[in-house]
């Protein structure tokens, strides 16, 4: 029997989502979990296959895998969760067609970026997000991993702003590597005054004009949601989420603190005098 599951991940200490030999990765922890459970014997046999990849540091609410099992009774959020680490939760289970194959039959894919404290043109940025809505060749929004078409349609940009957070969500039928974290960073110089939307329709005419970009720093990036043309059946586990929102709560909160203590140590100003 096939089985889909919704995973949910903070990306800060992994080296990305797909297994590497030595550096600690999300999918490391799910093998780990899945074998010691019994509920595979190894991702290749049981076709283990994920949405997609997420780099390191990146954040995941809505990341999706499958894979075959002969115990789909273990193959259960709250069963997994009692072995992974605290920072990887699964929250929601489907049994899938056997031909299911989360990353080649995804019809979309969103993002959400997360700024904090920012000082920006919300104007412009939404402004300037419509010129990137439709179908464009994005080349100059990714970094090159041999990728011979880098024609995208980005289908959706909002842009909201909550307190001192500006959440900016994409969707696309597919990203390019670093393609968001690089729409972002386009965004921002616009918002900031650096650039104008004039740069912006140029970046998106690689061919008669050519830019490298300095992605968005990993940390704000979050996959939050994958889409299929077929109705998947999830059953979600209200006892994980009730847990993963406790866990990525106590998350912030440490983090907070942290940054509380380190503005209390190193006042505004201060680092001048460090250097």
């Amino acid at each position: 029997m096939r089985v889909a599951l919704k995973i949910a991940y903070i990306g800060s200490n992994f080296h990305g989502s797909q297994v590497q030999l030595n550096d600690p990765t999300v999918e490391g922890e799910l093998f780990k979990a899945l074998k010691e459970l019994g509920i595979i014997e190894d991702p290749r046999s049981a076709n283990f296959i994920s949405s997609g990849r997420t780099d390191s540091g990146v954040h995941a609410m809505g990341q999706v895998v499958a894979f075959d099992t002969d115990a789909p009774n273990l193959a259960m959020p709250r069963v997994i969760n009692s072995i992974l680490p605290g920072t990887v939760w699964a929250w929601a289970h489907a049994i899938v067609p056997d031909n299911f194959d989360p990353r080649r039959h995804a019809l979309s894919r969103s993002y959400r970026y997360i700024l904090y404290g920012e000082q920006f043109d919300i104007s412009k940025i939404r402004s300037a997000s419509k010129l990137l809505i439709g179908s464009h060749d994005f080349a100059n929004f990714c970094t090159s991993r041999g990728v011979n078409r880098t024609v995208r349609i980005v289908e959706r940009i909002d842009i909201r702003v909550s307190g001192n957070l500006t959440r900016i969500d994409v969707e696309a039928n597919s990203f390019l590597w670093n393609m968001v974290r690089k729409i972002v960073a386009a965004l921002m110089m616009v918002g900031s005054g650096v650039r104008d939307e004039e740069w912006l329709a140029q970046m998106l005419d690689p061919e008669s004009y050519e830019e490298g970009l300095e992605p968005a720093h990993a940390y704000g990036l979050v996959l939050m949601d994958v889409k299929y043309p077929i109705p998947l059946e999830w059953v979600e586990d209200g006892y994980a989420i009730r847990r993963a929102h406790e866990r990525v709560h106590d998350h912030l909160v440490r983090y907070r603190v942290m940054a509380d203590i380190l503005s209390h140590l190193f006042p505004s100003g201060s680092s001048d005098e460090l250097l």
